[in-house]
């Protein structure tokens, strides 16, 4: 089947937090305008339309009538285990998997179980803002190992100061997100097992977040942390549905623990979890049939980015971008303009109304930037580069340059 991701669905009206969620976002302090004309591309789910065979089996599993609590069958497991394998050739065995409603609340859990109040935990800012809230909110520290950025924009790890600070006595675990959010780095294999190496010697257990990891650009092979490294006894894997199929409202995270000791305190800790019958239809679904609209959809969004790129490029020539090696999530250098934070802000949200995500919630490593979640139709991107390119041409020294063609 061929999906037609230029279509515009309209999503007002249905409980959208990205269409609907005045409040809340304003709330959040990510926007003071928020109106019927704002295009909203801040939030990583997308604007296209899901797998048939997932539709079918939503559909299936409505018409039921019927919607009590479940349990997981074999078929589930099975899914998620044959997926693994052939996507990314890692064996996992099914009682390793413990399900979550979700990928930040299994982070939370993680950090109560496996650490004490005024521990240190490690990240690698600029990264997702919930890392942050997840340590700060229950008592821990932020122990931040900032990625190294060169002239291109390309992002690598300081392996000096991640040692360093994995040997301090204070610092327990270290979350990992792979393919990176925001700046969309895929780490390779001796990156990972080096990283792995050094938290294993020093004591530091690992959560991996791993969500984005079947959303890489052609050519990039994505490799699961745990399946290369020595040792797994201290490696939490988080895997998920929501991200590569746009399901994050079905609520559907996959933990992979090989330790039965950690396996068993997370359990614990998290306490019983049932997951929705449509979840588990979803995942059952998405991860037996849903291959051939995933390689539509990473040709699409590779489309998508090359004409951002393109278009940047031609009509903003200041902004600096990278395509990203994983993710559909660019991360927009706004530097050369030679203005604030705050008006960069402005200029995009007030004025242009397009909601993108201020750089500077992924730490002040990303003060001039912002983060462009990309899987919408293009035409509703081309629209939003469009507005956002007017408000930029009035500043002195920029080059205006030549409309992109459409594409």
């Amino acid at each position: 089947m061929n999906y037609n991701f230029d279509e515009i669905i309209n999503r007002r009206g249905t409980y959208s937090l990205k269409w609907d969620g005045e409040e809340l976002i304003k709330q959040f302090g990510l926007t003071e305008r928020y109106d019927e004309d704002t295009i909203p591309l801040f939030t990583a789910d997308m604007d296209l339309p899901v797998p048939q065979p997932l539709v079918e089996a939503l559909h299936k599993t409505v018409d039921h009538r019927i919607y009590g609590y479940s349990v997981f069958p074999d078929e589930y497991f099975d899914a998620i285990q044959s997926w693994m394998q052939k996507r990314h050739d890692w064996k996992i065995e099914k009682e390793h998997i413990v399900y979550s409603p979700g990928t930040v609340h299994a982070l939370s859990i993680a950090v109560k179980a496996f650490t004490n109040a005024e521990d240190g935990i490690m990240i690698q800012r600029p990264v997702y803002p919930p890392f942050t809230s997840v340590i700060e909110g229950n008592n821990r520290h932020v122990v931040n190992n900032a990625l190294k950025k060169d002239d291109d924009g390309y992002y690598s790890i300081d392996f000096e100061d991640f040692e360093a600070k994995a040997k301090e006595d204070n610092t327990k675990m270290f979350i990992l997100c792979n393919p990176h959010n925001p700046t969309g780095r895929n780490f390779n294999e001796d990156e990972l097992k080096r990283m792995a190496a050094i938290c294993h010697n020093h004591n530091v257990l690992i959560v991996a977040d791993e969500i984005h990891g079947d959303l890489l650009r052609r050519g990039e092979k994505f490799v699961p942390m745990a399946k290369v490294a020595e040792h797994t006894d201290h490696i939490i894997t988080c895997t998920a549905i929501n991200k590569t199929f746009n399901v994050a409202g079905l609520h559907c995270t996959n933990i992979i623990i090989s330790d039965e000791e950690l396996r068993t305190k997370f359990s614990t800790e998290m306490g019983m979890q049932l997951a929705s019958p449509f979840a588990i239809a979803a995942l059952i679904a998405v991860y037996n049939e849903g291959e051939d609209w995933l390689e539509q959809l990473k040709d699409y969004v590779d489309g998508t980015m090359a004409y951002i790129k393109e278009f940047l490029a031609e009509r903003m020539p200041e902004v600096k971008v990278a395509i990203p090696e994983g993710t559909y999530i660019m991360w927009l250098d706004f530097g050369g303009y030679g203005i604030t934070a705050e008006e960069i802000h402005d200029r995009i949200y007030n004025k242009a109304n397009v909601l993108l995500e201020d750089g500077n919630m992924f730490g002040e490593e990303g003060e001039f930037y912002q983060r462009i979640c990309t899987p919408s139709p293009r035409p509703l991107i081309e629209e939003a580069l469009e507005r956002i390119a007017k408000e930029f041409e009035n500043i002195p020294g920029v080059n205006i340059g030549t409309k992109v063609n459409n594409k």
